[in-house]
């Protein structure tokens, strides 16, 4: 018969084997949970994208702005307020967003901002090539977002805001900001801003060469899925070593019974 001690190392690696059981189980069923999650979003999205566009007003209602449907801003860019937000990458070159509130030309003095695109970064001191400030009436198609997309953002030593913005405007480049906040840029310009953003994705007059590729969540729930059934495996795995340990345990008392 083993001894006690043995016996006693054998139960404390059983309860560890069940324990891991219990949480590989637990985390497999969590990624499904994500899967599922992300394929929520990917089917509201879809559905929205698909909708009807809403026409951007002062008299919209709040329940219209939803994020991801296709909306239809007219009205005047307000080239002054432009603002350009830094380290917005994409096909692995690095760059920037142009970002530019359109008065409404609806008789009120509302305004949306809008994500007008991506442009390359300048090298050195060269300035960027942003597209020929017009003061035409414009007409911009897009899709709506909830807020401006955010980069985690690192706090200077000197204490300054990376994505504060100017107390005077006006300058012959726009500022260069990290983030932008609707709610900073209302009081920074005193323009009145609907709670929404319109990232444009139609609507561009003649050479104008900005790229509008905008990013979307990820939402790969097959990568949930393959996360998950590894961790099933491991439980299977550790369910195996606990049962090849019982076997062994109790393997040598059966055979100490007298026949």
């Amino acid at each position: 018969m083993a001894s006690p001690s043995l016996n006693l190392r054998n139960l404390l690696a059983l309860l560890l084997l069940l324990a891991l059981i219990v949480l590989c189980v637990s985390l497999g069923r969590w990624q499904l949970d994500r899967a599922a999650e992300r394929e929520g979003i990917a089917r509201a999205i879809a559905a929205e994208r698909h909708g009807p566009p809403v026409r951007l007003s002062a008299a919209v209602s709040t329940d219209e702005l939803r994020e991801w449907r296709p909306a239809i801003a007219e009205g005047h860019w307000l080239n002054e307020y432009s603002v350009l937000l830094d380290n917005r990458n994409q096909d692995g070159r690095p760059g920037m967003w142009l970002a530019t509130p359109l008065r409404l030309d609806d008789g009120s003095d509302q305004a949306v901002l809008v994500l007008r695109g991506w442009l390359v970064r300048p090298m050195g001191q060269e300035t960027p090539g942003l597209p020929e400030a017009s003061t035409a009436r414009q007409e911009v198609s897009g899709q709506l977002r909830a807020h401006v997309p955010q980069l985690y953002e690192i706090w200077q030593r000197s204490g300054q805001d990376s994505s504060a913005l100017p107390l005077e405007w006006g300058a012959a480049q726009p500022p260069l900001v990290q983030n932008l906040d609707l709610a900073r840029l209302e009081r920074a310009t005193g323009l009145k801003l609907l709670p929404i953003v319109l990232e444009q994705t139609g609507g561009a007059p003649p050479g104008d060469t900005l790229k509008r590729e905008w990013p979307t969540p990820s939402l790969d729930a097959d990568k949930n899925r393959g996360y998950a059934l590894q961790w099933f495996g491991f439980a299977v795995i550790a369910g195996v070593a606990a049962l090849l340990l019982l076997w062994r345990w109790f393997r040598p008392r059966r055979a100490a019974k007298p026949s």
